[in-house]
């Protein structure tokens, strides 16, 4: 069974940098297209990037250019690296393996203006 472990998230001000990271385990990580989703107060869960299991990227346009999937599947892990934060890329982000159709628990993600 999938398990995925996110950790990373907290409080930074706006114009800073998070990087969130993904441990999986329970799978042949290497061949799992995954994804990272967020979630504000009171909206619906979105996509904010995605790799494939050959490495294509494909991200929201609101984080195009600030935002960077990547994935290191010799230590089965998944990596979003966050410049130039906004308030309203607040939220709680979740990893999910898109193969698998399993979620992370989350990490909250906080930007101050």
């Amino acid at each position: 069974q999938v398990k995925l472990v996110e950790s990373g998230g907290g409080l930074v001000q706006a114009g800073g940098s998070l990087r969130l990271s993904c441990a999986a385990s329970g799978s042949i990580y290497s061949r799992t297209a995954m994804a990272w989703y967020r979630q504000a107060p009171g909206k619906q869960r979105e996509l904010v990037a995605a790799i494939t299991s050959g490495g294509n990227t494909n991200y929201a346009d609101s984080v195009k250019g600030r935002f960077t999937i990547s994935r290191d599947n010799t230590k089965s892990m998944l990596y979003l690296q966050m410049n130039t934060l906004k308030p309203e890329d607040t939220g709680v982000y979740y990893c999910r393996s898109e193969t698998a159709r399993v979620w992370g628990q989350g990490t909250q993600v906080t930007v101050s203006s």
